[in-house]
């Protein structure tokens, strides 16, 4: 699947997932599955559709696409495709489909399959503006013949291969009945190509993947993949240790705290690594109060986040002052987050004109009172926690902060919409860097620049930066870029949290690899009883 900026679900929320009661403590009689802790209950399986990491971790083992990411090298593989070429000047890829690949219900993949896939996610009644902005400079795609499939672009770009090797393709013959795309009950059902197929969704209990019988390539040992949902972590933790859990990704402190014990270190891996990724605590700029980047200054200043890395996370993770991944080579360290400075913070404030004119404790100007809201998801015991620090942390300095709590599903609709004042969430990344999905100003309206950031110079970096094929290039744009975020603060940039990942070993040849766990080569060591 392509490299998706996705909204970030299991760092922000803790790892948590919907527990729903009636049976599932109880572990199914199944010697060859692998029961695992889901985040939170996705709303469909579509993954044209989707943008969220629940969906994403189980579509990784039902759909395909043309290309793949190597797990060790990273480089792109073949995956669908048998082969494909570039023409000489960059706008011309085609991709030769492997024959005899089948969907799960038996009907063969073709090139039909990829044109439908691509003409669905051009279409604007589609709902999936995070994906389409990353085929805008397409003209076109062509079906040559049953298995070769041509796309054409307008102009160069960088990632085109990895754009168009990675769509996201989904079955014509399932989804073209004339039934809503956005709703259709395929997005509940799925039918891939990969080496697990779907097999049942118990809403508010579990998804349940069985092996792919009919899979062309190597048959992992795993003969059943069970997401689990369960709604408090410790609830969660404790069915790991009773066995009905084998995978969670768990707490920072149930890492420390809960999960140290020489006991649980033998029966379970603990895998401790980076992913790129970030959380952060997000302004709306289209909101008056946050228009002023002086504003948004000062309180990223009263955030103390090496406090708060030390009290939510015990410590696990690194501070970072800008969006690119903190181990890649875009990011500029030469720019440092900006310190925790409160009497920095109250003097920017009265520069822009913020001062308790009438001794209520609470900062106005021009007749408004400094007071807003800060949206989180009500599952978030991270979020929970980051909030009521920052309420009490901001009052000391004439600010008014509420909290307003929504369940995930409401929550994304609220961020989806604009309605809200400030934010905290998190993104996953992809390995190739393109900004345009976050931060181009055209993204205000229904991409994912959620916080309306507008920028002229930044807007005109990103677009230079798709059409440039010089990786040194790409980098002094991408540290120039950085150092206009940590000017302007459209975030408050937090933390690059670690994956903290409990593996029980029934389980060997459990590797981590530089793009994460891959489950298709794990060995069942001890069968459950």
């Amino acid at each position: 699947m392509a490299d998706r900026i996705t909204l970030i679900a299991r760092l922000i929320l803790s790892s948590v997932i919907v527990c729903a009661g009636c049976g599932v403590h109880a572990r199914d009689n199944d010697a060859g599955a692998i029961f695992i802790h889901l985040g939170a209950e996705p709303g469909h399986l579509n993954p044209i559709t989707s943008n969220d990491s629940y969906a994403s971790t189980i579509n990784d083992h039902i759909y395909e696409s043309m290309l793949d990411r190597d797990y060790d090298t990273l480089a792109l593989v073949p995956q669908l495709a048998e082969s494909w070429q570039i023409s000489p000047d960059g706008l011309l890829l085609t991709f030769r489909l492997k024959k005899g690949v089948l969907w799960s219900d038996g009907v063969e993949l073709t090139s039909d399959d990829v044109i439908y896939s691509y003409k669905t996610i051009m279409d604007p009644k589609t709902a999936c503006a995070p994906l389409r902005v990353y085929y805008m400079d397409i003209q076109g795609a062509e079906k040559l013949d049953r298995y070769t499939v041509v796309f054409r672009y307008s102009r160069q770009y960088f990632r085109a291969l990895e754009i168009c090797g990675t769509i996201p393709i989904v079955p014509r013959h399932v989804f073209d009945d004339g039934t809503d795309f956005n709703i259709h009950p395929a997005g509940r059902r799925p039918v891939g190509t990969g080496p697990y197929m779907f097999e049942r969704w118990d809403t508010g209990k579990r998804i349940s993947l069985v092996r792919n019988e009919r899979y062309r390539g190597r048959a992992p040992e795993i003969s059943r993949i069970v997401y689990k949902v369960v709604q408090e972590p410790n609830v969660a933790l404790q069915m790991l240790k009773k066995g009905e859990l084998d995978l969670m990704t768990v707490r920072p402190i149930q890492w420390v705290r809960q999960t140290s014990t020489e006991k649980f270190q033998k029966a379970f891996y603990k895998l401790e690594y980076y992913y790129p990724n970030y959380n952060y605590i997000g302004w709306n700029a289209q909101r008056p109060l946050f228009s002023d980047r002086r504003v948004r200054v000062a309180l990223t200043h009263l955030v103390n986040r090496e406090e708060i890395l030390a009290k939510l996370n015990f410590g696990l993770g690194k501070v970072v002052s800008g969006s690119s991944y903190i181990d890649s080579r875009g990011y500029n360290r030469a720019v440092k987050p900006w310190p925790h400075d409160p009497e920095r913070a109250r003097a920017i404030l009265r520069e822009a004109g913020w001062a308790d004119t009438d001794n209520d404790g609470v900062l106005d100007k021009n007749g408004a009172k400094f007071s807003f809201s800060f949206t989180i998801s009500s599952t978030s015991k991270f979020a929970e926690r980051l909030a009521t620090i920052l309420k009490e942390d901001f009052s000391r300095s004439g600010i008014e902060m509420s909290i307003l709590r929504y369940e995930w599903a409401v929550f994304v609709k609220k961020l989806d919409e604009r309605e809200f004042d400030a934010v905290t969430l998190g993104w996953s990344l992809g390995f190739e860097e393109d900004p345009y999905q976050l931060w181009h100003s055209s993204q205000i309206k229904q991409g994912s620049n959620h916080c309306g950031f507008a920028h002229a110079e930044a807007d005109s970096l990103i677009e230079r930066f798709r059409v440039e094929f010089n990786e040194e290039a790409r980098i002094k744009m991408l540290h120039r870029f950085h150092e206009i975020l940590h000017e302007e603060q459209p975030y408050t940039f937090l933390f690059c949290n670690p994956n903290l990942a409990v593996v029980s070993r029934n389980y060997d040849n459990v590797i981590v690899h530089p793009r994460g766990l891959d489950m298709r080569e794990w060995k069942v060591t001890r069968r459950h009883e």
